[in-house]
């Protein structure tokens, strides 16, 4: 291969070894506003080789939004998704709850860690920090940090928050959770077709704190229908939710809550994600922010080396960058996170998200010859594996 640029200078965040030049290959073409291109570096573990689509929000047309399986607890390949979307590039998404080894007869659900929008369409909230997969986060970094695209067209680094409520008989309460897999003790989550026919009994395992501690043994479940109470159980459920329905699963004090429902009650349910900064998103993932204005978090691991996905963005807002490594025999040591954070500003981000990564990290593009889409890395695992969301590139024409 042909390389066109070298792109060096600086020293690990980690260290203070000099680190070694990142070889940067020519961009091709995928499409108007959107490049693909391949680079390598020798790392701190070894030789690593990554691959990065370049979109350029200014360009006619060209968008960014989220890929998902069409339910929040389900997976899917990113190459499946990305055809079925029809978008011209992708990569895989946030961690997400992948096993249940710690809890027997209890599905894992396959629904992101953090918050998700969808064509400014909210699908569901973040779990708590210590419900979480994935490597340990930086201080101050929480399950509710995303990246995402506002309504604007900028892209930006933002952070979303449930604001919710229940209000029945004459009593108001905060609702904690919006379709996800795991529910802060005491709380009470809603659920809502999107949320797909998946089991909600994950919801009420585990704590706060550790992701391995048992089930609770005080939950409960509400259907409500048409803002009415349809039925009640003593134990989470599965299965689809109708549409104008919506299922209120309850742990400890938000279960005692929900059993003074009696069937015929009214039931209002309000659900808002909150952002931090001004203005709507309308595609957001979450993962765990690296860079942040041009310089990186204080905090980084710089020992742990993996195969990592990463999104970020440049020039105020105009450039979104997607960046998966190889896992290929030769490159499965991967980076660092402090890394992956060093090398996605050299590449031109001044903020960048870290994605889920290992057997996860996938990237695809649309032949613009044929339409075909087509896997450009090595997954570390052999084959893509079934993820619980990506980020898709769109050219509308």
């Amino acid at each position: 291969m042909a390389w066109t640029s070298l792109v060096g200078g600086g020293t690990a965040w980690a260290d203070t070894k000099p680190r070694t030049t990142l070889r940067l290959g020519a961009p091709a073409p995928v499409a108007p506003g959107v490049t693909y291109q391949e680079f390598s570096l020798a790392a701190s573990h070894g030789p690593a080789y990554g691959h990065l689509l370049t979109a350029s929000l200014d360009a006619a047309g060209v968008s960014m939004d989220l890929l998902y399986p069409g339910t929040v607890a389900a997976r899917s390949t990113v190459s499946r998704m990305t055809a079925q979307r029809g978008a011209v590039g992708g990569i895989n998404g946030d961690f997400f709850n992948i096993t249940e080894t710690q809890h027997p007869g209890v599905d894992a659900t396959g629904a992101p860690v953090g918050p998700s929008v969808a064509g400014g369409r909210r699908l569901g909230a973040a779990v708590p920090n210590g419900q979480r997969f994935g490597p340990a986060m930086p201080s101050g970094v929480t399950t509710r940090d995303v990246i995402g695209v506002g309504t604007d067209r900028r892209a930006r680094l933002d952070r979303l928050t449930l604001d919710g409520t229940v209000t029945a008989a004459g009593r108001k309460l905060t609702l904690r959770g919006l379709n996800q897999y795991a529910l802060p003790v005491g709380g009470i989550g809603a659920y809502t077709p999107a949320w797909g026919g998946t089991s909600r009994l994950r919801a009420v395992c585990g704590t706060d704190t550790d992701r391995s501690a048992p089930c609770s043994g005080d939950a409960f479940e509400v259907t409500v229908r048409r803002e009415r109470v349809a039925s009640v159980s003593e134990r989470p459920g599965r299965g689809t939710i109708a549409s104008g329905s919506v299922v209120l699963v309850g742990r400890e004090a938000g279960a005692r809550e929900l059993r003074r429902l009696r069937v015929g009650d009214t039931v209002r349910v309000k659900e808002h994600l909150d952002s931090d900064r001004p203005g709507a998103l309308r595609f957001a993932v979450g993962g765990f922010p690296v860079l942040r204005g041009g310089q990186p978090l204080a905090g980084l691991d710089g020992v742990t080396s993996a195969v990592r996905s990463a999104a970020g963005s440049g020039g105020g807002g105009r450039v979104f960058y997607l960046l998966a490594l190889d896992g290929a025999a030769d490159y499965r040591t991967g980076l660092t996170i402090a890394e992956l954070a060093d090398v996605m500003r050299e590449l031109g981000a001044d903020d960048a998200l870290n994605l889920d990564g290992g057997g996860s990290s996938t990237m695809v593009t649309r032949d613009p010859d044929n339409g075909r889409t087509a896997v450009r890395n090595h997954p570390s695992g052999g084959a893509e594996r079934p993820v619980a969301n990506g980020i898709g590139i769109f050219i509308r024409t």
